[in-house]
C-alpha cells in the first residue's frame, strides 16, 4: 500500500480563495452539464412519441441514441486538443453553440437514417465538453478537493435526468401545437438554452487563476502559487505534455474501465423512461414525475459519497462500492418488474444511486495521476474510449428488448458490465497512489456553495 501523508491544513486565506472559486466557477459549470445531459438524455422521452411516428424498432432507438457516442469519440481527443490551445472560454462557447443547433435539429427526424445522422452530429458537436471541463477543474481546485467539487459537477446528471423528466413528459402534451408534435417540442425548447449559453460563457467564465480579477491579489496570489506548485510536483514523475497522456499505461487502464461504468449510466439513463411506462398505465407526464424520484434521491447520495471520499482519500473504494450496489439494483430492479412495480422502483433508484456516486470518485483517479497538457489529453481519451459504453449499452439493451419482449435481460446485461467493472477498478487502483491518497486535512468543501 501506498504511503500516505495528510494533506497539510489550508489557511484562512486558502479556505477564503476556494470558498469564492466554488461559488464563481461552480453554478456555471453546473448549468452548462445540466444542458448537456439534458440535450443528450431527452431522447428517452422523445421516444414516447417519436417511436411510433416515425416507425422505430427498439434496436433502431438503442442504436439511434447510442450513435451519439460515437460522434463523441471520434472527436473527443482533437475537441480536447483545441480547448487547450484557444482556451476554455472560447472553446466551450464553441461547443455549446455547435450542439444546441443539433439539439435542436432533432425535432426534423422523420426516419431511422435521418435519426441517426443527427444523433450522430449532436455526439460530434458535444465533443470534449466533458473532458475540458474535468481538466478545468484542474486548474482551480487543489487534488484534495477536488472529489468534492467533481461531485457537485456530477450532480448535474442525477439532477439533469430528475428535473427533465417532468419537463419533458410535459412537453410530450404540445402535440399539435404549430402543426408540430409533442416529441418536436422537446427538442426544441430543451435545445436552445445550449445555444444561449453559448453566447454568454465567454463573458462570464475565467480560463486560468491568474486571469481572476475577481480574486483579491493575494487570493489570486495563493491559488496561482498553489496549483503551480501542485503542477510542478507532479511534473517531477516524468513527461506530461498532450501526446503524452495518450500514450500514458494509466490512460488506457482507466478508458477500459470507464467503458463499463458508461455502459451502466447510459444503458439506465436512456432506458429509463421506457422501463417506468412498462411498470403500468401511465401518460407521459405520470412518467416523467415518476422518473424523478430515483434520480432525485441519487443527485442527495452523490453529494454526500463525494464529500465521504474526499474525507478518506480512498476514491477507489468508494467507486468500486458504488458500481457493486449500482449492480445489485439493476438485477434487482430486472427480477422485480414484472413482479412488484413498487419493488421495482426502489432498486431502480438504489441503481441509480450506485452509477451516478461513482463517477466523481472514478473520474478523480486518472485526474489525479495526469496533470498539464497530459491530464488534457489522458482526460479526454478516457471520456472518448469510455463513452463507447454509451453506444454499446443502449444498443445490446434494444437487441435484448426486441428478442426477450421485456426489460429483464438487459438489466441484466447492465448489472454484470458494473459487477466485473467494480472487481476490476478495485484490483487495478487499490494499490496506485491516485486511489487510494492522502485524506484533506481541512476541506471547506464541505460548506456550501
Amino acid at each position: 500500500m501506498t504511503s500516505l501523508t495528510a494533506a497539510p491544513p489550508l489557511s484562512e486565506l486558502g479556505q477564503t480563495t476556494l470558498r469564492k472559486v466554488r461559488r464563481r466557477v461552480m453554478p456555471l459549470v453546473i448549468l452548462l452539464y445540466f444542458i448537456a445531459y439534458l440535450d443528450r438524455n431527452n431522447v428517452g422521452f422523445a421516444k414516447l412519441g417519436m417511436q411510433s411516428d416515425i416507425g422505430l424498432t427498439e434496436a433502431a432507438y438503442g442504436l439511434g441514441a447510442g450513435i451519439f457516442f460515437i460522434g463523441y469519440a471520434l472527436l473527443e481527443i482533437p475537441s480536447n486538443a483545441g480547448m487547450y490551445r484557444f482556451g476554455a472560454r472560447k472553446w466551450l462557447a464553441r461547443i455549446l453553440i455547435t450542439w444546441g443547433i443539433f439539439a435542436t435539429a432533432m425535432f426534423m427526424v422523420n426516419g431511422e437514417a435521418m435519426f441517426y445522422v443527427i444523433r450522430f452530429l449532436l455526439g460530434a458537436a458535444e465533443a470534449g465538453f466533458f473532458p475540458a471541463i474535468l481538466f478545468y477543474l484542474t486548474l482551480w481546485f487543489p487534488a484534495a478537493q477536488r472529489v468534492t467539487v467533481l461531485g457537485l459537477f456530477i450532480l448535474a446528471q442525477p439532477i439533469s435526468n430528475a428535473l427533465g423528466a417532468p419537463v419533458s413528459g410535459m412537453l410530450l402534451n404540445m402535440e399539435g401545437v404549430l402543426g408540430l408534435h409533442g416529441w418536436q417540442w422537446v427538442y426544441i425548447i430543451e435545445g436552445i438554452p445550449a445555444i444561449l449559453l453559448g453566447i454568454i460563457t465567454p463573458f462570464v467564465m475565467t480560463d486560468r487563476p491568474e486571469h481572476a480579477k475577481w480574486l483579491k491579489p493575494e487570493e489570486r496570489e495563493w491559488l496561482t502559487s498553489t496549483m503551480n506548485k501542485e503542477l510542478a510536483d507532479k511534473q517531477k514523475s516524468g513527461n506530461h505534455n498532450f501526446l503524452a497522456g495518450l500514450k500514458d499505461p494509466r490512460t488506457i487502464a482507466y478508458s477500459a474501465l470507464y467503458f463499463g461504468l458508461v455502459c451502466g449510466i447510459y444503458g439506465l439513463g436512456l432506458w429509463m423512461p421506457t422501463i417506468v411506462k412498462a411498470l403500468g398505465k401511465f401518460d407521459s407526464t405520470q412518467v416523467g414525475f415518476i422518473v424523478f424520484i430515483p434520480y432525485a434521491i441519487a443527485a442527495v447520495f452523490v453529494y454526500f459519497w463525494s464529500k465521504r471520499s474526499d474525507r478518506t482519500g480512498n476514491r477507489v473504494w468508494h467507486a468500486c462500492f458504488s458500481m457493486a450496489m449500482a449492480a445489485v439494483g439493476l438485477l434487482g430492479a430486472g427480477y422485480l418488474l414484472p413482479v412488484n412495480a413498487v419493488l421495482a422502483m426502489i432498486f431502480l433508484t438504489i441503481a441509480a444511486m450506485g452509477i451516478y456516486s461513482a463517477i466523481a470518485p472514478f473520474l478523480a483517479m486518472p485526474a489525479a495521476a495526469l496533470t498539464g497538457a497530459a491530464a488534457a489529453a489522458g482526460l479526454a481519451m478516457v471520456n472518448s474510449l469510455g463513452n463507447l459504453g454509451g453506444f454499446v449499452a443502449p444498443y445490446v439493451v434494444g437487441l435484448l428488448k426486441d428478442a426477450t419482449g421485456n426489460s429483464q435481460s438487459g438489466l441484466t446485461f447492465l448489472a454484470a458490465c458494473l459487477a466485473i467493472t467494480a472487481v476490476a477498478t478495485y484490483l487495478y487502483a487499490r494499490k496506485r497512489p491516485e486511489g487510494v491518497s492522502a485524506p484533506a486535512a481541512t476541506a471547506p468543501v464541505s460548506e456550501s456553495l
